[in-house]
């Protein structure tokens, strides 16, 4: 089991002091209303919230080979408006369950022809954990990963097939 380690290089958004009245130095990060995983130490606490798990994951996973792309149909939808203006969003076609400890993910890709589909999810699982263990500092209890399509590089020609009658 993995013990999760407090980022001090980290700058929290929101940092109060600790009780009045101790004479302690010691901070602790005040969450914002996201659910998260907390760690407390002597010298404070620190929060790591669910979007971040969630992105770090997303970022492990589109590095996977045969990841094409992530998240579903309307997922893909939207995050091809966001490139449109440059805002991406890495968390997308991605759900994470994080608890004190541990976390479990769940992760739509669309997987890249003809790479064996099997392989990719295994990359994807494999890259999901290593990221998560040693970057966030979570257990991760599992990956779930659902191909949601297959994409084949004749899909991105831009010019329209001849047509077969005149």
């Amino acid at each position: 089991m993995s013990n999760v380690t407090p980022n001090t290089t980290a700058t929290p958004s929101v940092v109060a002091p600790s009780k009045a009245g101790t004479g302690s130095t010691d901070k602790s990060v005040v969450p914002t209303g996201h659910t998260g995983s907390e760690v407390a130490t002597g010298h404070g606490t620190t929060t790591v919230v669910d979007s971040v798990v969630a992105r770090v994951a997303g970022i492990a996973a589109r590095e996977a080979h045969g990841v094409y792309d992530l998240g579903g149909g309307a997922a893909r939808a939207i995050g091809a408006i966001r490139s449109a203006i440059n805002a991406t969003d890495q968390g997308q076609g991605v759900s994470v369950e994080v608890g004190e400890k541990q976390v479990a993910v769940d992760v739509t890709i669309v997987a890249e022809y003809p790479v064996a589909l099997q392989d990719v999810a295994n990359g994807v699982r494999a890259d999901v954990i290593r990221a998560i263990e040693t970057i966030v500092g979570l257990e991760v209890t599992e990956v779930n990963v659902t191909i949601n399509d297959v994409h084949l590089p004749s899909d991105e020609q831009d010019e329209p097939a001849e047509a077969r009658v005149q």
